[in-house]
């Protein structure tokens, strides 16, 4: 039976819904409050995100609209300490439904089985799309090579950390490039190059917990540079 709902996130990690999560711990704080008192022991970025939800549409709601909330997409690790912590008639109840669901995603056949799936998606896309960048001829302009010199040429970034760079919004740059077709998501919602750029703008490593994670190149962060600033930006490292 399943407790809360579980996803899969771009750097191929299980979370859930901290809203999910605080309803059924049945936690009496407000959400708000209860995210300042609990979030504090915990790493943005690492073992939580920050995430905008849109509420179903509520007639009776004054605006008679949708709304946009904030959620945040915690980590199993993080939800089976918050479950702990609750010390609610749920939180224990949470805890071992969390635990079980981590001992199913590192049993090994489980692993394999992923491993395989894997694979298989990325068959799909072995034919490269002929897409021309108006912004190839200018790689090696002096504004170009300027951006390179910002960040170091053999380090390879993740999304956040390049749309940072870029002075952009992670979601925000995520989309676009999913927009402009140089991402996709496969089957199992992790983000995958397209082939056409799979060896330029992009390389695909082992995260720390053995599963492959996108990552773009410095030659990705150059030309990214250019079509969405095209002028130099100063990089905070």
């Amino acid at each position: 039976m399943e407790l809360i709902k579980v996803d899969v996130n771009e750097n191929y990690e299980q979370v859930v819904s901290a809203r999910d999560l605080y309803k059924g711990l049945k936690v009496k704080t407000r959400f708000s409050q209860w995210v300042t008192q609990n979030f504090s022991s915990f790493i943005e970025g690492n073992d939580f995100e920050g995430v905008v939800v849109t509420t179903p549409y509520n007639p009776n709601h004054p605006s008679g609209q949708q709304q946009n909330i904030q959620d945040y997409a915690i980590t199993i690790d993080m939800a089976k300490n918050l479950a702990l912590m609750s010390k609610t008639k749920m939180g224990a109840k949470y805890r071992a439904y969390f635990i079980e669901v981590e001992r199913k995603w590192n049993d090994p056949a489980e692993v394999i089985k992923r491993g395989y799936e894997y694979l298989k998606d990325e068959n799909y896309d072995l034919k490269a799309e002929n897409r021309k960048l108006t912004a190839k001829n200018e790689l090696m302009s002096p504004k170009a090579a300027y951006f390179d010199d910002l960040v170091e040429r053999s380090t390879l970034t993740n999304f956040r950390d390049t749309a940072k760079m870029l002075g952009k919004r992670q979601k925000e740059f995520i989309n676009w490039l999913l927009d402009h077709k140089y991402i996709y998501r496969n089957s199992h919602h992790v983000i995958k190059p397209r082939a056409a750029y799979a060896n330029t703008y992009f390389t695909i490593k082992d995260n720390k917990q053995g599963y492959p994670q996108t990552l773009i190149t410095p030659e990705g962060r150059s030309a990214f540079n250019i079509i969405l600033n095209g002028a130099v930006k100063e990089v905070t490292k």
